[in-house]
């Protein structure tokens, strides 16, 4: 019904058929839920329910009876609720310690101490403050000269499909925790219903997907300002936290899962975020390892560029992001999509009940959109080194720059620099130049004598218990990882696990330092030869080189 009210003709406007669908959903749940109202007091046991509120009222009323035998009774009867009470209430908090869920153990340590956080986010009224802060949070909009212009299509081009399975599977498996958008429909209501509600969504979805539109309302964000400090001074103070659509972030993972079985799985190697996998500790590893490899050569030094840029996500062009995935064989429909997606998106600042006036955003990606990651990994993925001695490792925007320096020779290095710079120009991406630093690594001058440095164990005295070595937690740790890697051949550094052709023992890295021998891809094996009968990697894992 609500889509042949915005038919016209053969064809359908998805923007009052969105609208339609989302106010009958707020119209729906205005009209079916009730508002309920608990009080409770700060001297209120945590472990008292229902039943123990009318066995306590039981044992007052044979109080007032004056009745010896009921009032024995039922304070009997009281006793053993409290008891069966604070049994329940204790199963309820191990609970929370009985998986490695950090948020449930956390809320298990709050419910043992009695933690409640206060509410420290000062509301703002000004509504002149609140328009400051957004037109703030989109000055990066009018640096872009770019026009936003949609692809031609072929005649035989193939729009991407979604089926009601996969998003009724999508709403199923919403986190209710997650705050609602600025449709004000929450996530349980999405969960509860996704059987209903995914037959007309997969329509939506499928309907934006046909015509490359995103229907505005779904773009719509309402940024919440939370204070970086105890005692904001200056605007920059504000984190902008967004909220969008939970709908439109169902939408965009499916969406996610299709470009992400695009991709090859060798794009970027060296990129360690938002893939699995991957963890800052890859990123570490790496860099420590080339750095450390190229040092164990005689008249050798490294230099370190670690590059920040100044709100790297906001200053992302459309216009030339869009072309990037095309590059990659990714259907041009979809890179259309992507463009709309990201172009006039209406955006507003909120605190309590108080919003801003609405202004409309052509640049950037915004960081609570799920698509965001990949986005700006698909905007960096052409980032490369032009030099062999060179290397490029990246963790989300944070970007480092290896050169590998041979006999006082910068020239590679500082050519790569230059080449870097000019790349981030015509990418619209600032260099952040007060926060980036360089770092030079040069073992060739005597630095003196090495002290060991001193653990103080107090972790261990103030909980009581005895706590395991440093270096058993480590080599635990680094092989837990290696196993990770070995199992992933997408992995850059995959090619470090290899059998010689014998498939009896693995190859090894000769060293000249300690500092290589001691380094992640060193330290936690020792050669020998595996087990004869299980040359499997996993069962003996050496250091192998190429």
């Amino acid at each position: 019904m609500l889509a042949s009210q915005a038919a016209c003709g053969s064809h359908t406007d998805i923007d009052i058929y969105t609208s339609s669908v989302l106010d009958y959903i707020n119209t729906t749940i205005d009209s079916l839920t009730t508002e309920k109202q608990i009080t409770t007091y700060p001297d209120q046991k945590p472990w008292m329910n229902k039943e123990v509120r009318l066995l306590l009222k039981a044992r007052n009323t044979a109080f007032r009876s004056e009745d010896a035998q009921a009032y024995s009774k039922s304070g009997a009867n009281l006793r053993r609720g409290i008891k069966k009470a604070k049994y329940c209430y204790k199963l309820k908090v191990a609970e929370h310690f009985s998986n490695s869920d950090p948020r449930r153990m956390w809320q298990g340590i709050q419910a043992i101490s009695d933690y409640k956080p206060s509410n420290s986010t000062p509301t703002v009224t000004d509504v002149s403050f609140l328009n400051e802060l957004n037109y703030f949070y989109a000055h990066f909009n009018s640096d872009s000269k770019e026009t936003a212009t949609k692809i031609t299509l072929s005649a035989n081009h193939q729009p991407l499909k979604l089926t009601s399975s996969d998003v009724r599977t999508a709403l199923s498996r919403i986190n209710a925790r997650k705050a609602a958008g600025p449709d004000g429909i929450p996530g349980c209501v999405l969960r509860a219903c996704a059987g209903q509600l995914a037959r007309v969504f997969t329509d939506i979805f499928n309907l934006s997907l046909t015509q490359a539109t995103v229907t505005t309302c779904l773009k719509s964000t309402s940024i919440v300002p939370v204070p970086k400090h105890s005692s904001p001074i200056c605007m920059n103070d504000y984190r902008p936290v967004a909220l969008i659509l939970i709908v439109m972030k169902c939408f965009e993972r499916l969406v996610l899962a299709h470009l992400k079985n695009s991709l090859p799985p060798t794009l970027d190697p060296h990129q360690f975020a938002y893939r699995r996998n991957r963890s800052t500790e890859d990123a570490v590893c790496t860099v420590m390892h080339s750095a450390l490899t190229h040092l164990d050569h005689n008249n050798t030094y490294v230099r370190m560029l670690f590059v920040d840029f100044s709100s790297a996500f906001n200053t992302v062009i459309p216009s030339k992001l869009t072309t990037k995935p095309g590059d990659l064989d990714i259907n041009t429909s979809l890179c259309n999509w992507i463009m709309d997606f990201l172009t006039s998106r209406p955006q507003h600042v909120r605190s309590g009940h108080t919003c801003s006036t609405t202004i409309t955003l052509n640049t950037g990606v915004p960081q609570g959109c799920v698509l965001s990651p990949l986005l700006y990994s698909l905007y960096t993925h052409d980032c490369k080194p032009v030099h062999g001695s060179n290397s490029i490792i990246n963790f989300a925007d944070d970007t480092t720059l290896i050169g590998l320096i041979r006999d006082n020779d910068e020239t590679a290095y500082r050519e790569e620099v230059q080449h870097l710079a000019a790349w981030c120009t015509d990418n619209n991406l600032p260099l952040n130049t007060s926060k980036t630093k360089e770092l030079i690594v040069d073992f060739r001058k005597n630095k003196g004598s090495m002290h060991d440095p001193i653990h103080i164990k107090s972790a261990q005295r103030i909980t009581g218990t005895p706590l395991p070595a440093i270096e058993d937690i480590q080599r635990k740790c680094s092989l837990r990882r290696a196993h990770s890697i070995l199992k992933d051949y997408s992995h850059p550094d995959h090619r470090l696990f290899n059998l010689l052709p014998s498939g009896r023992r693995f190859r090894t890295l000769r060293t000249r330092t300690s500092r290589l021998r001691n380094s992640f891809f060193h330290h936690h094996h020792h050669p020998h030869t595996p087990n004869t009968h299980s040359p499997h990697p996993s069962s003996s894992l050496h250091l192998a080189y190429k």
